[in-house]
């Protein structure tokens, strides 16, 4: 059987084990996590949805993973039941376990990762040598195996189950409607909304990507998917090849940030700080419609100094043909807003999904268009699970060695137990772990990490790791290693680090938006309505000034002081008070005020 077939039906069996978990039989956690790595383990060394192939050995991980990862489902019970007293064919299992992750980890996301992983493993082993506050105890690999093969803590722990769970089906549903049309219509429904705004392709690139973005949870999907239609647009429109990848980088990155979905990280968050998926969504609202506000406020800027002409360049497909194919998201939605699990509501959705596309000729899925949804959702998949399952290495070495409080000692070390100081050190931090691995992983690794210190020092849970999940992804267009802006210049035909540059300036509010809602907790709806509407307000007018001054052109070109008047006022909007609001109102006037005609 050729190598294509044998995919193809690895992803219908993925797609019948994964329903069948969701909405018939559910299973336990070590039947589920290991079935499902071990489904997409097969996926990726046959070379699905990985970056590096080898032909030729593909065969000899398969099968030692088949039966490490097949050990712990068959013996779930007795596994359970033996911890801390392990068979030696246990230990051999973990050491077989942990070797076949790290190698699925590096052909689907590359050395960053595995990097990180090999680092933590080497200090779970080196304690006593270790100068500080990083010593510890020190473990032999035999205790290390064991709690990360044998415990729900490590490669089984949380950030797998979220992709065990209910990833792999949203990921599904994203496949599904791609393949009827429903990209299509994401599109024309964002060009229908740009209208004739100027710049309107750079407008509906924007909205498209936010859409897509909320479904896809990976930044450079949403780029690879809308951008090889938007980009070209935006270059005919008038954008240089660099400023139209960046704002499709910074566009694409953003949609991680947006509800509903908000891809695997949201979920993740959402189990792991026991808050309920629809409050975390509801709190990420009035932040992300604050990142998308300047970007589309800087792309307005961007239109009017370069002159560019009203109107929209794109043509649409009709939309009625395909409305339809909303009817599944809205019904994603709906079991989310009444408080149903996201398995629950993505398993609906899936049947949604598949089932719309019959009520029209225009969106039938035929048998081709639906083994291709169906290998796509499982290879794309594939990155997702490798990320989850090495990050709980890193998150499994953690609960072993107690680094996680270590961590949060030295950040108030150095703060001095100052917040601000604090949260620009944890910042600092996330952004450089997040260069080069995917928002998944970069958010275990960041809330393991990075989170105690802030609930330490005060921060509410949801805004502590609400701060680390936005500078997880944010970190996609942060040079040197921005992958969203990279993906854009390629299919732009533009330099990738003067593109992430761009792409970083026009998500500038992403840097800023985390230290308002901790500071302001009413943009994550935790007060009362008077002071939301208030706190929306004036930081929707502070980033729209920060989007001015990025650009430097507002109504007309914003001269040196001019330009730094208006970030000073937008500073002030932003920031929760006031006091802060009357000032930076007034220096934005004095940025904004008309010139004498001469």
């Amino acid at each position: 059987m050729s190598r294509t077939r044998i995919i193809s039906a690895l992803a219908l069996i993925t797609a019948a084990f994964h329903l069948w978990s969701a909405g018939i039989t559910p299973f336990t956690a070590l039947v589920q996590r290991p079935v499902h790595l071990l489904l997409m383990a097969a996926l990726g060394f046959l070379g699905a949805g990985v970056q590096r192939r080898n032909r030729h050995i593909d065969w000899l991980w398969i099968l030692p993973a088949a039966a490490s990862f097949g050990w712990i489902a068959w013996q779930h019970e007795a596994v359970a039941r033996r911890i801390g007293a392990a068979l030696p064919l246990d230990l051999v299992g973990g050491i077989v376990a942990v070797i076949v992750v790290l190698e699925l980890a590096r052909r689907a996301t590359g050395w960053p990762l595995v990097t990180v992983a090999l680092l933590a493993l080497a200090y779970a082993s080196a304690g006593p040598w270790l100068p500080g506050i990083l010593a510890h105890r020190g473990y032999s690999p035999a205790r290390i195996v064991e709690h990360l093969y044998l415990s729900a803590e490590g490669i089984w722990g949380v950030p797998l189950g979220v992709s065990a769970d209910f990833v792999y089906l949203f990921i599904l549903f994203g496949a599904l409607l791609e393949a009827a049309g429903g990209g299509a219509l994401l599109v024309s429904l964002a060009a229908r909304i740009s209208g004739r705004a100027r710049g309107a392709p750079a407008i509906t690139a924007t909205v498209a990507s936010a859409f897509m973005g909320s479904l896809s949870g990976s930044a450079v999907a949403n780029v690879v998917t809308t951008g090889t239609l938007t980009i070209p647009l935006m270059r005919r429109a008038g954008f240089a090849p660099h400023f139209a990848a960046a704002i499709e980088a910074a566009a694409s990155t953003g949609g991680q940030l947006m509800p509903p979905v908000m891809g695997a990280g949201a979920f993740i968050l959402a189990t792991w700080t026991g808050i309920p998926y629809a409050q975390v969504a509801a709190a990420a609202l009035l932040p992300a419609l604050l990142y998308y506000g300047a970007l589309f406020a800087a792309v307005h800027f961007s239109a009017v100094k370069l002159n560019l002409p009203r109107g929209d360049t794109l043509a649409v497909e009709p939309i009625l043909p395909r409305l339809h194919l909303l009817l599944p998201i809205g019904a994603i939605v709906a079991f989310l807003a009444l408080g149903r699990s996201p398995m629950r509501a993505a398993f609906w959705g899936v049947l949604g999904a598949a089932a719309m596309p019959l009520l029209r000729p225009e969106t039938r899925l035929d048998l081709v268009r639906m083994r291709t949804a169906l290998v796509s959702a499982a290879g794309n998949t594939v990155q997702v699970a490798a990320a989850c399952a090495t990050a709980g290495i890193v998150v499994g070495v953690a609960s072993l060695t107690g680094i996680g409080l270590r961590m949060s000692e030295l950040i108030i070390t150095l703060s001095q137990g100052y917040l601000p100081a604090a949260l620009v050190l944890t910042a600092a931090g996330s952004l450089l772990l997040g260069m080069g691995l995917p928002t998944t992983a970069a958010y275990v690794v960041l809330a393991a990490l990075g989170a105690p210190a802030l609930t330490e020092l005060g921060v509410a849970p949801l805004a502590a790791h609400l701060f680390l999940f936005y500078f997880g992804c944010i970190s996609n267009v942060t040079p040197p290693v921005a992958l969203a802006a990279f993906a854009a210049a390629g299919l732009a035909g533009a330099s990738p680090m003067r593109t992430a540059l761009v792409a970083m300036s026009l998500a500038s509010a992403g840097f800023l938006v985390p230290f308002l809602f901790v500071y302001g907790p009413a943009l994550l709806l935790d007060a009362p309505p008077l002071d939301i509407a208030l706190a929306a307000a004036t930081a929707l007018v502070g980033v729209t000034a920060l989007a001015a001054a990025v650009v430097g052109h507002a109504r007309a070109p914003l001269g040196g002081v001019r330009r730094i008047f208006a970030g000073a006022g937008a500073l002030l909007l932003i920031t929760p008070g006031v006091v802060t609001d009357a000032v930076g109102l007034f220096v934005l006037a004095l940025a904004l005020w008309p010139r004498k005609s001469t």
